[in-house]
């Protein structure tokens, strides 16, 4: 799902044989069990960017929401796991903190990293003018909009007119992209789509499985992995659209820990670190090679 503003979710891994359900305990990478136990050399000149609170402090509070595998979920044992939340850890690091994860409801990050809850916002939010104009974006990665539906079940998303489908409550795909492809349906004098708003992923991937939507709609590497963790359930279905950068939330009013998070995350790309977490996830195809800051007004 390409978050906007509301929600995020668990992701399925394997499809019960008996209720054809999804069950969310989704696995990591065997090369990345533990994101929390990788260690990168501090980056001085990114350090020195800090605020003297936070560097005095030594932690970095970070607002995230572990319901979105493979970005940021909880491992069997409850701890964070994700290549997000590798690569945030590994920001830290090379900022000389440690990270501290506050798990959240999507909707409350921004409002809790305005309020000071949080130094920074981690939960795959895709960078756009509208969340621009309240906060301040790192941007990461790259993704897209893509979806899915059942093996075997042809579906053309930029012709879905009539049809159901699955999204996550606030997502771009429930507030933007669903009603957007519906008002050009029913201007063509065909059937509205029937939009399905979902909490959790692990909902949303269900009910293509068990056939209460015909097609399920979220962002890219999230479509990928649902695709995966469910056998031979689903399949994609189309090409990747509106492509968007992932950034990572600061408040405006504090531009030096924005800096500090820029310069870090632009020393992990240049030494390898960054390649080498995409890669373990298999989610390399949304790299980019130069951190933006607000790259959407860009």
């Amino acid at each position: 799902m390409k978050k906007t503003i509301v929600t995020a979710s668990v992701l399925a891994v394997s499809v019960l044989a008996l209720t054809g359900c999804v069950h969310n305990q989704p696995k990591t990478p065997a090369a990345e069990k533990s994101p929390m136990a990788a260690h990168v050399t501090v980056d001085s000149k990114a350090q020195a960017l800090l605020p003297a609170a936070i560097r005095s402090a030594g932690t970095l509070e970070i607002g995230t929401n572990l319901t979105y595998a493979p970005d940021e979920f909880k491992d069997p044992n409850g701890a964070p796991t994700g290549w997000g939340i590798a690569l945030a850890t590994a920001i830290s690091e090379k900022l000389g903190l440690k990270p501290n994860f506050h798990d959240s409801q999507f909707d409350n990050i921004l409002p809790g990293l305005q309020g000071g809850k949080y130094d920074i916002g981690w939960a795959s939010f895709t960078d756009n003018q509208e969340r621009e104009k309240v906060v301040d974006f790192v941007d990461y990665y790259t993704a897209g909009v893509q979806w899915a539906s059942l093996k075997g079940k042809n579906i053309d998303p930029m012709n879905a007119c009539g049809l159901t489908v699955a999204v996550g409550t606030g997502t771009y795909q429930e507030t933007d992209e669903i009603p957007a492809k519906s008002a050009a349906c029913v201007a063509a004098g065909k059937a509205a789509i029937n939009k399905l708003k979902l909490d959790t992923q692990t909902d949303i991937t269900n009910a293509v499985v068990l056939g209460r939507a015909d097609a399920m709609s979220a962002d890219s590497p999230v479509t990928q992995y649902a695709v995966k963790q469910t056998g031979d359930k689903l399949q994609l279905t189309g090409s990747i659209m509106e492509s968007a950068p992932f950034g990572a939330a600061v408040a405006k009013s504090n531009s030096s820990l924005r800096d500090a998070v820029a310069a870090a995350t632009q020393s992990l790309i240049d030494d390898g670190t960054y390649a080498q977490i995409l890669d373990e996830w298999g989610v390399q195809a949304g790299a980019v090679k130069k951190v933006m800051v607000n790259g959407a007004a860009n």
